[in-house]
């Protein structure tokens, strides 16, 4: 019975993981959506609720820590609960650089576009597809899907650099384009950043079933 007991709280654990990974993705997905669509109050929406995520980040901290004191889980269980410790981290980040983004469109208000937005939404809908399928790894030990997200992080690092190259070539153009082509560069840094924390996640995840640090000398920070 104890055994049970102790299963189904980490299980909950889980699902508690499952759901800040929801509530990053959200924010992600909305941060760029205010962007696109010049929404301010949406963007400060984004940033206020980056305090729900961070709660939700010190609220699974304890519950980790109360199942170690209590339970003295097994090595192959407190793998897991120490991964737990160390994805809620790279989660609340992403949020962070949501919030990033978000304060940048406040920054960038109603001035004049400097070029369609394209590659951004791409890197923000990969980013955001990445985060949903690593944490779906995470629950089922999916080895396969944790290896083939660490090499969709080629994309999103391809992106970034066309990206950044266009807003430069705008800047060395143009000198009066600088400040506009630079705040879509930190937009840009904000989703690169992020998919290297999925990636963070998806090889502790390998960590996790394989009990193998190889896969942490590639690990990005």
């Amino acid at each position: 019975m104890p055994r049970e007991h102790f299963a189904r709280h980490l299980q909950e654990l889980q699902d508690h993981v499952l759901a800040m990974g929801s509530m990053v993705e959200n924010g992600l997905y909305r941060s760029m959506e205010a962007l696109k669509t010049r929404n301010i109050d949406l963007a400060k929406q984004v940033i206020a609720d980056d305090r729900l995520i961070d709660s939700k980040r010190f609220d699974i901290e304890e519950e980790c820590i109360d199942l170690i004191i209590t339970q003295q889980p097994m090595a192959s269980d407190l793998r897991i609960i120490i991964a737990v410790l160390n994805i809620i981290v790279d989660l609340e980040r992403i949020g962070d650089h949501a919030e990033g983004i978000g304060k940048i469109t406040v920054m960038i208000g109603d001035e004049p576009p400097l070029k369609p937005l394209i590659d951004l939404p791409r890197m923000a809908e990969t980013t955001g597809s990445m985060l949903r399928r690593v944490l779906e790894a995470f629950i089922h030990h999916d080895i396969a899907t944790a290896k083939q997200i660490c090499v969709e992080d080629d994309v999103i690092d391809n992106l970034y650099d066309q990206v950044f190259r266009e807003l430069l070539t705008f800047m060395v153009e143009d000198p009066r384009t600088i400040t506009r082509a630079t705040r879509l560069i930190w937009v840009a840094h904000n989703l690169e950043r992020s998919a290297d924390r999925v990636t963070n996640i998806a090889e502790r995840i390998i960590y996790v079933v394989t009990g193998s640090r190889e896969s942490f000398l590639s690990s990005k920070y």
